[in-house]
């Protein structure tokens, strides 16, 4: 039989290797940080709380994964952009969660006549990806050529797109040896679910995120 002492020190050796071996057991959650622009945020889809494309990818992906949507609306990915997204605070929010998974859409809005210069875009693209290589947990990022630009509106056109910002993109990706994620040809039969030719409606941000799903998933 044990003392009172050995009985007390039994039951507490016993309750910490149970926590332990709980904590152990648990999967740690990957964290997926959506970088982009408002095709990302949401915008146009009510509610965007549950219908963007971050949120539905979150579902996608299962109980392993958190998705954080750090979308914001007219970001360019150029500093000199008439809206920068380094200047905005998803940015700051990117590095506050501490990411496994960074996927970055951006670029559309830098396809405005008022934006578009093609070795800034470059330099400060390839700027973008070496500064998120910073943050501590080393995440793995994805680049994403960026959803057709079905009507032009708001000075955002296809033209741009096609010849200058995917091309520099696809280029980056495969300098830098980073996964491509090819939105715009995965899209380009879904403009009737772009209804004002920009921004996905529902169905549009579900297949947008079942693409990013799928190639985050064939990197498990």
């Amino acid at each position: 039989m044990f003392s009172g002492n050995r009985k007390s020190t039994f039951w507490l050796i016993l309750i910490i290797a149970v926590l332990v071996g709980a904590c152990q057991s648990k999967p740690k959650k990957n964290k997926v940080a959506c970088v982009g622009d408002s095709i990302t945020e949401g915008y146009g889809i009510h509610p965007e709380s549950t219908s963007s494309y971050p949120v539905v990818l979150d579902s996608l992906l299962g109980n392993n994964y958190s998705v954080l949507n750090a979308g914001r609306s007219s970001a360019t990915l150029q500093k000199e952009g008439n809206l920068p997204y380094w200047n905005v605070n998803e940015f700051s929010n990117v590095f506050a969660f501490e990411p496994d998974i960074i996927v970055i859409k951006l670029g559309t809005n830098d396809t405005k006549p008022v934006n578009w210069n093609s070795k800034r875009f470059k330099k400060d693209y390839q700027a973008l990806v070496d500064t998120f290589r910073t943050i501590p947990t080393h995440p793995m990022i994805f680049l994403c050529k960026p959803v057709p630009v079905f009507h032009t509106n708001w000075g955002i056109n296809d033209s741009t797109l096609t010849n200058g910002v995917i091309p520099i993109v696809s280029e980056l990706a495969n300098d830098n040896n980073l996964t491509l994620i090819d939105l715009y040809e995965g899209l380009e039969d879904e403009g009737v679910n772009f209804p004002d030719g920009i921004h996905p409606n529902k169905e549009g941000a579900k297949v947008l995120a079942e693409i990013v799903a799928e190639e985050i998933q064939s990197e498990e």
